[in-house]
């Protein structure tokens, strides 16, 4: 029964962990410490527009947290050295099952934006996914911020329409 339990234990544990990770990289989403910042931006036309796929990430917490619920798990075949063979090998087949679900869970669509600058040169951006619409031949800001690029849709509001509602 004890083991039961510290075998739900870790994987909620686990499932925790890997939650606590993701943070988002979609344009339209910014940290705290870009909040109140200045933010400086050119504008350009899109010119391209096509999904991708951004790797998951490889950070140690999945390993950690498979090898963990696997030790656990394996410790409980068998009795005495077979105890302890279980708890290793479970440990090593939870870690690397552990790495794969993280880099699986975590993996995120992308869009890749090929952007034709004012001044005439072109630039390429990669970024997650999120509630922008881009059209190909739109005007578009490609905003900077402590040393992070980010594309959006420029605004179409004028100037007698400022207010923001949300």
């Amino acid at each position: 029964m004890m083991k039961k339990k510290l075998v739900a234990l870790a994987l909620v544990a686990g499932a925790l962990s890997l939650t606590g990770c993701v943070r988002s990289l979609a344009g339209d989403t910014y940290s705290r410490e870009e909040a109140q910042r200045p933010i400086s931006f050119r504008e350009g036309t899109l010119l391209e527009v096509r999904k991708v796929r951004l790797q998951g990430t490889n950070s140690g917490v999945g390993t950690a947290s498979g090898a963990v619920i696997g030790g656990v798990a394996g410790s409980g075949v068998g009795a005495g050295r077979g105890a302890v063979v279980g708890a290793v090998v479970g440990a090593v087949v939870g870690g690397l099952a552990g790495a794969v679900s993280e880099e699986g869970l975590t993996r995120e669509e992308a869009w890749e934006l090929t952007v034709r600058m004012s001044g005439g040169e072109s630039i390429v951006m990669v970024q997650e996914i999120g509630k922008e619409n881009f059209v190909v031949g739109e005007r578009v800001r490609v905003l900077q911020s402590q040393g992070k690029t980010r594309v959006s849709p420029a605004s179409a509001q004028t100037p007698s329409d400022n207010r923001a509602s949300f």
